[in-house]
């Protein structure tokens, strides 16, 4: 619904600008879309953030431990 509505309002401000300022409109709408694309960045970024700062960090020594007990298991049946 509010996709529809912001597409309907953006053709809606695009025949405005386009009426008021011809030879401006194309640069008016490559700011507003160059706007809307970093923005959209910014929010992918700190959804990104969000999202793996709950993930567990990697324990090189940990695993190391793990995978010699593994071989050690390995080795010792056969």
């Amino acid at each position: 619904m509010y996709l529809l509505l912001s597409i309907i309002m953006s053709l809606i401000l695009g025949f405005i600008l386009f009426a008021i300022v011809p030879e401006m409109a194309g640069f008016i709408a490559l700011g507003i879309i160059t706007g809307i694309l970093i923005r959209g960045l910014y929010l992918l970024n700190d959804i990104h953030k969000r999202l793996t700062k709950d993930e567990p960090k990697r324990d090189p020594v940990k695993e190391a431990y793990e995978n010699y007990l593994k071989e050690k298991e390995s080795n010792v049946q056969g």
